[in-house]
């Protein structure tokens, strides 16, 4: 199964941190992972590897987010975002961050359930 072409799997985890630095060499010891910078044209992303396959993103606090303790998040993979937003809201959810395109990744966005547990959902990019 390829969860980045897979609706339903989670396919990516993303740790948002106000030292991504320091979590990178903590996680990098704790999972003997390896760290690269990629430059997604947002500011400093960092992606953890296990051999040569990304597992994970590290990145800095966003810009103007509301005070919250560092969190990891994680991705679904969807056919459609703006469905999946659409189908969310009619059963009860709510969309937190509306969608956005990323270059060379793809189409993402940030729903809410109605307990208020987050969750990342994307649509990558064809490769």
């Amino acid at each position: 199964m390829d969860v980045y072409k897979t609706p339903g799997a989670i396919s990516w985890s993303e740790l948002m941190t106000t030292d991504p630095a320091a979590a990178a060499k903590f996680y990098g010891a704790l999972f003997g992972w390896t760290v690269k910078d990629m430059d997604m044209g947002t500011g400093p992303y960092l992606v953890a590897n296990v051999g040569e396959t990304g597992v994970a993103g590290i990145m800095g606090m966003p810009p103007g987010a509301a005070p919250m303790p560092p969190a990891w998040g994680c991705y679904v993979t969807v056919d459609d975002v703006d469905a999946t937003l659409a189908k969310a809201e009619s059963l009860g959810g709510k969309t937190v961050m509306p969608p956005m395109d990323v270059p060379g990744v793809g189409r993402m966005a940030v729903l809410q359930d109605p307990q208020g547990a987050v969750l990342s959902i994307i649509k990558y990019a064809s490769a």
